[in-house]
């Protein structure tokens, strides 16, 4: 009798290290998914002010535009939460757009080099953002399914694993779900 109760409890402490290291393993990947998104993130802020300059070059008198653009990338850097973040980055999005539209309306900077590969840069910058987005919050997604589910609530709870955010953009502009739209 003594060994089938000592069985029992090595097989309940067994599935408590079992679930725990589940756990652990399911945030650390959030963790790291969500670095993804933050190295695609600061590509994509390293890129805006060589491109902004470059426009400016052709088009100087569309400083409101450029202000903006410039505005937006300092909110999304600045940014510390997921929602404030994910609302940053939709703003940040359609600031862009407009960097664009400008480029539409001068010829010879469409033909420019330096513009084209720097455009080039961010829409696979933005790929990359959209790819690691999924990655991420699919990694939410099983986490913060093992949390609530039973019985591995039971042990998040006791070591009090909370359920992660998902990075979306802001459900206001839904323009800005799409990727910025490179013409040529």
């Amino acid at each position: 009798m003594t060994y089938v109760i000592l069985g029992v409890i090595v097989i309940i402490v067994i599935w408590i290290v079992l679930s725990y290291n589940r756990l652990v393993t399911l945030v650390n990947r959030a963790k790291e998914a969500w670095a993804d998104i933050d190295v695609q993130l600061k590509r994509r802020y390293d890129l805006i002010p060589n491109l902004v300059n470059t426009v400016k070059g052709y088009a100087t008198h569309e400083s409101t535009a450029f202000e903006k653009v410039t505005q937006a990338r300092a909110a999304a850097m600045g940014a510390t939460s997921l929602a404030d973040k994910g609302q940053a980055e939709a703003t940040l999005a359609g600031a862009l757009k407009s960097v664009f539209a400008i480029a539409e309306a001068y010829p010879d900077l469409k033909a420019n080099q330096n513009f084209l590969s720097l455009q080039g840069e961010l829409t696979d910058t933005e790929d990359k953002i959209q790819a690691a987005r999924r990655f991420y919050n699919g990694n939410v997604r099983d986490l913060n399914t093992a949390i609530q589910v039973f019985p591995g609530n039971m042990i998040a709870g006791v070591f009090h694993f909370v359920a992660m955010e998902f990075f979306q953009l802001d459900a206001a502009d839904a323009a800005a779900k799409e990727p910025v739209q490179v013409k040529f």
